[in-house]
């Protein structure tokens, strides 16, 4: 098995002891993503929307660092603090994976780190 860890400066370091990503056996599997600015490791300002761009944002450069991209991605999972947000949270979505989308799941949970309103995690084909 072959196993590849994955960092970017483009993307918010992790804030505690795990990777951005694994490359592992023809996938990238990422950590979940929040709506960090990575040049300063805080949260973006606004709201629910502003998070999910910056989420996204933020798993896009992850894959193009481990050699894929979003358009490789086949399972995303959305954490919502608010599940209310969902409507708003997929039309940001919907900007990023325009056509043949990859399968999703989305939750809500009791929190997130930091405060964030939105987490984002994928799985997707290692060029």
């Amino acid at each position: 098995m072959s196993r590849q860890v994955i960092a970017t400066p483009k993307a918010p370091a992790a804030v505690g002891p795990y990777s951005q990503a694994i490359k592992a056996n023809g996938f990238v599997f990422t950590a979940g993503q929040l709506g960090l600015d990575p040049a300063t490791g805080k949260l973006v300002e606004g709201d629910v929307t502003d998070q999910a761009r910056q989420a996204l944002k933020n798993l896009q450069a992850i894959l193009e660092a481990a050699g894929s991209s979003l358009e490789q991605v086949v399972k995303v999972t959305v954490f919502l603090k608010d599940i209310n947000d969902f409507k708003r949270v997929n039309e940001v979505y919907a900007e990023f994976f325009t056509t043949q989308p990859p399968a999703r799941s989305a939750v809500q949970v009791a929190a997130l780190p930091l405060g964030g309103l939105v987490e984002i995690e994928a799985v997707a084909v290692a060029s």
